[in-house]
């Protein structure tokens, strides 16, 4: 009799042990799946950019268009990352949302253009593709919808030319090498 009653306890010693790996084997599961949720809509400077409106297409449809120059190491450009996400679905039908990664010299022209020289930098631009106005560094929201709605309507943009956090963008000696008729060196050569 002894040998059935630790036989029925060991029965149940394995039950209790599957059945609390089975508990453990669901609340894992349960973590990674939000884990990957949360992951899955977080805000990334990459999946933005690749939504965003191509810059030639930007600038002969049309419409209004915001420009941001930006790099994924740049912090400021993170930190906005939620914010322009919003913007770019409130303001989708009526905007287009172009990005341009300093990082990449295809982007060269326009960033010695446009002057950009810390990041993130904005530039609005009318229904015709001209630069009317640019913002620099981090923007809150509100200054952000309030120069869009302005944009949108044709007027003057109440917050032009503002400067916020910046992350410094330094060109490599690559990309300096190739601007040397920056028409910001004055005549100057760049070494």
């Amino acid at each position: 009799m002894s040998g059935n009653l630790s036989e029925s306890q060991g029965t149940s010693g394995t039950r209790i042990r599957n059945l609390l790996i089975a508990i453990a084997a669901i609340a894992l599961s349960v973590a990674i799946f939000f884990g990957f949720q949360t992951q899955a809509s977080s805000v990334s400077l990459e999946t933005q950019a690749e939504q965003s409106t191509p810059i030639d297409v930007a600038l002969s449809n049309g419409k209004p268009t915001l420009t941001e120059f930006y790099a994924n190491w740049c912090t400021s450009c993170q930190a906005m990352a939620k914010d322009l996400a919003q913007l770019k679905e409130k303001y989708a039908d009526s905007v287009n949302f172009a990005m341009l990664n300093v990082d990449n010299s295809k982007w060269l022209p326009e960033i010695l253009r446009y002057r950009v020289d810390g990041i993130p930098h904005f530039v609005f631009m009318n229904r015709e593709g001209e630069a009317i106005a640019q913002t620099i560094g981090e923007q809150p929201l509100s200054v952000m919808e309030a120069n869009l709605d302005a944009l949108i309507a044709n007027n003057s943009l109440p917050y032009a030319y503002s400067t916020g956090q910046t992350s410094t963008f330094n060109p490599s000696s690559q990309v300096i090498e190739s601007a040397q008729d920056d028409p910001r060196s004055h005549g100057a050569q760049v070494k």
